[in-house]
């Protein structure tokens, strides 16, 4: 069987502050390799890493069992990325950054880019320089004991931002770039997976809202799905891609299932999202080897959850990992020395050839001692040719004889008063007086200080209490347009309570309300 798993984590180095755990109340710092672990399976597809490779640290890029590759954003730091994890009896025989060939080695790469011809040089730079696709090529069996290609495309796809609408047009060109490369893969009789996060929700069924966003159906993005995918319910056949939806082949009509939630709303409490993660498989691929499809939507540490699929093959490792993997970049080569390199036999002197088990400590040292090895403490040359004692500790704290005893009748000559002496009584009475005056001081200050928060609180007023929502009538929570527009940067109130769907009384109501508006 062959397990893989794709996760977009968010940064490789936030949900190492949040652990694959089953409570998102219980994030706590852990190691990439204990995740590793958790989700146990033989390859592991990480999106938006955010690292780039000035920044990427040992612990993260080499862990035991594991051969790692990592695609990094050329034009930004922290910003989009992609990481494959292959565990050793999944080692691929090719890896490769990027989706158009330009980032290509010639050593060790995929290969198969088919007709990018619509494409210019600039623009496939650009594609590819966000760090968003990497490929690893694995030799498998399947049940009839076949050896077949497998091809494995992590993908992190652009998300259209409402305020940037050029990145619309990037993205389509990202997907039409990564179905090019898709499809000359299979031309050349590799399977092919293409998993991780696509940004778009397919169907309305993958989508929390899907009834009240606006010409859901003409989003050009789901357009470009319906194309890539096949539609085995269609008996029309006017969905028939190369390629199969895995989730929806084994759990075609299953609600709520989600991969993704607004961590900002709260939505994941009440399971408000969206799918835009997935495991997609050639159609032979699905239909003959696939034998299950899944999410994982207990996992926390991020805003999106894992999914992944169980394939009836087994791998097939290649005898060494191709170069793009990152044991082998500059930074860490030779980091990972056995601890036997360093251990180095030492020679032995025959007269400790004999094991000292049969020896007792009195013999063994007396032959240390004969051959030179110890030197004899029976005699030993005085410095002054006699034999100095080592004085006792005591000796060092006895009295001396030339300090004076003071004796009991030596009495202190009276001396004169110089003017009145402070007795006793003088000075407690200076003592209690000084405390006196303190209290003073300080009642003053507070009287004053008081009188002064009086006085502010009654030009100010103080801030103006949290309303209370209208639909549960609770204490609401201010939020800060960050949107850019006239309304930048103003506070707003709106319901506490997470975002949900609005048949379900227990979510947010509709409550909105200006800071500052009465």
């Amino acid at each position: 069987m062959l397990r893989v798993v794709s996760w977009n984590i968010n940064g490789i180095r936030r949900p190492l502050q949040g652990e694959v755990h089953r409570e998102p109340s219980k994030c706590a710092p852990v190691a990439i390799g204990r995740i590793l672990s958790e989700l146990n399976a033989d390859i592991i597809c990480l999106q938006e890493t955010k690292v780039t490779r000035d920044v990427l640290t040992e612990p993260l890029a080499i862990v035991e069992g594991y051969n790692s590759y990592f695609s990094f954003s050329r034009n930004r730091s922290g910003y989009s990325g992609v990481a494959t994890f292959c565990k050793n009896c999944a080692t691929p025989v090719a890896a490769e950054e990027g989706l158009s060939g330009l980032l290509a080695t010639q050593k060790g790469d995929v290969g198969c880019y088919g007709n990018m011809d619509e494409f210019t040089q600039e623009e496939l730079r650009g594609l590819d320089s966000e760090g968003r696709a990497l490929l690893t090529q694995h030799k498998i069996h399947t049940e009839e004991g076949k050896e077949r290609t497998l091809t494995l495309i992590n993908v992190y796809c652009p998300r259209v931002d409402p305020g940037k609408p050029e990145r619309l047009a990037f993205k389509m060109r990202f997907y039409r770039l990564l179905q090019i490369r898709a499809e000359a893969l299979l031309a050349a009789g590799s399977h092919v997976i293409i998993l991780g996060d696509l940004n778009t929700a397919h169907r309305p069924i993958d989508h929390w809202d899907a009834v009240n966003l606006e010409s859901f159906e003409e989003d050009p993005g789901r357009k470009w799905m319906d194309g890539l995918l096949s539609n085995l319910g269609c008996q029309s056949g006017s969905h028939v891609g190369p390629f199969i939806d895995s989730y929806r082949y084994f759990q075609p009509k299953q609600k709520g299932a989600f991969t993704c939630w607004s961590v900002v709303t709260g939505a994941r409490h009440l399971n408000y999202g969206s799918r835009i993660d997935y495991v997609l498989g050639d159609r032979t691929l699905v239909i003959d080897t696939f034998q299950a499809s899944f999410l994982l939507p207990d996992v926390m540490g991020s805003d999106h959850c894992p999914v992944g699929a169980v394939l009836n093959v087994s791998p097939v490792p290649a005898k060494q990992c191709p170069p793009l993997c990152t044991r082998f970049l500059p930074e860490f080569a030779g980091t990972q020395l056995k601890i036997l390199r360093f251990l180095v036999p030492l020679e032995q002197d025959p007269v400790l050839e004999q094991s000292a088990l049969q020896l007792s400590d009195q013999t063994l040292v007396q032959k240390c001692q004969n051959k030179g090895y110890l030197r004899s403490t029976r005699s030993r040359p005085s410095q002054t040719g006699s034999n100095r004692g080592q004085k006792s500790l005591k000796s060092y704290f006895q009295p001396s004889s030339c300090r004076p005893k003071a004796s009991p009748d030596l009495e202190l000559p009276s001396l004169p008063l110089m003017g009145a002496l402070i007795t006793p009584k003088n000075s407690e009475e200076e003592a209690t007086t000084k405390v006196v005056e303190e209290q003073a001081k300080a009642s003053e200050a507070k009287d004053e200080k008081e009188v002064r928060t009086s006085f502010w609180k009654s030009v100010l007023g103080g801030p103006m209490p949290t309303p209370l929502c209208g639909g549960h009538r609770e204490p609401c929570v201010m939020r800060t347009v960050k949107k850019p527009g006239p309304n930048l940067g103003r506070c707003f109130y709106i319901c506490a309570r997470p975002q949900g769907p609005p048949t379900d009384l227990s979510s947010r109501c509709n409550f909105f309300l200006w800071k500052g508006s009465s």
